[in-house]
């Protein structure tokens, strides 16, 4: 059906830690400036994307896996859900501390598919920008006791951050996204936060944000343990491509483009979002001019295409 990449409209999301750069910097007609988070490849029903080309043009993401299952070589016989979500987030704030289920606990406990582990991608941070990433919480008990005295400057575990780094937020991890911080967020298809600390902040009705503790609790790794991420660089003629990670659940690759290379499809479809530069990616003959803040699918089926310019992507895979 399809030989071309699969082009995609963003959902943004209102946040009250959100801000404008979105507009600024990608240019996106944002709907105001507390815009906290652009989906950019979803299929997921609070927000799934319009394709804006091609044979199934206006319709979603969500119906094209459903009803088109061979452009992401899916069996007949999968009723899984769209297994990822990527996304934007301007965090013009800070974001509340939170942490996400597991697939297990997902399905006993929300009955939805999936649980939530993700992967951060540092598109811009301001100076002595900074997230939380885990705790110092020994047990189960230190942790509860912690979280119930409100011990949050003892317990949450502080890593600075700038352009170009990479962190992985596997479920169960305790994290959030500190203020002046811009990232593409690579997930499971999942909406599933249990808020453990919000700084006390009131949302729009002037009380306070819902915290979910007890199922935080619940969820939480302890103690925190760092991932090992065994990370890779190839080098084939002008693409530069490094391997950031790779588990159960997707891999994520940046390739840095310095001219033309030719590739060949080897996996079931690849998403691709471009966050620098400019280039021209050739399929079939057929030329589509990409740049920064575009984001795609590239479907099963595409066999070899061109790509020529200079810029960057980070590419993700089930």
């Amino acid at each position: 059906m399809y030989s071309e990449p699969i082009f995609l409209q963003p959902v943004f999301q209102e946040k009250i830690w959100g801000g404008n750069k979105l507009k600024t910097v990608y240019n996106y007609d944002i709907p105001s400036e507390r815009t906290g988070e652009a989906w950019v490849i979803s299929a997921h029903p609070n927000g799934p994307n319009m394709i804006e080309n091609g044979p199934l043009k206006g319709k979603t993401l969500a119906e094209a896996w459903e009803s088109h299952g061979e452009l992401f070589n899916k069996t007949t016989d999968n009723k899984e859900a769209y297994p990822l979500l990527v996304k934007i987030l301007d965090a013009n704030d800070d974001l509340s501390v939170q942490v996400h289920p597991d697939d297990k606990f997902a399905r006993d406990v929300e009955g939805v598919p999936y649980g939530k582990s993700e992967c951060w991608y540092v598109l811009d941070a301001e100076p002595g920008s900074e997230l939380i990433l885990g705790h110092y919480a020994e047990t189960k008990q230190s942790l509860d006791q912690m979280m119930a005295d409100g011990e949050w400057d003892t317990l949450l575990r502080r890593v600075k951050v700038q352009p170009g780094d990479f962190v992985y937020v596997p479920s169960g991890t305790i994290h959030a996204i500190g203020g002046g911080i811009v990232i593409l967020e690579t997930q499971q298809s999942s909406d599933t936060t249990y808020r453990v600390y919000d700084y006390d902040r009131t949302g729009a009705d002037g009380n306070k944000r819902e915290l979910h503790l007890e199922k935080a609790a619940a969820v939480t790794n302890v103690p925190h343990q760092l991932p090992q991420l065994n990370q890779e660089e190839t080098v084939l003629g002008d693409l530069t491509i490094t391997k950031l990670v790779e588990n159960d659940y997707f891999g994520v690759s940046k390739w840095v483009l310095a001219g033309d290379v030719e590739q060949t499809m080897e996996d079931d479809f690849l998403q691709v979002s471009v966050i620098k530069g400019e280039a021209v990616l050739t399929v079939d003959g057929k030329r589509f001019e990409i740049e920064k803040g575009m984001h795609f699918v590239m479907p099963h089926g595409i066999g070899e295409y061109e790509l020529s310019g200079e810029a960057e992507f980070v590419v993700s895979w089930v």
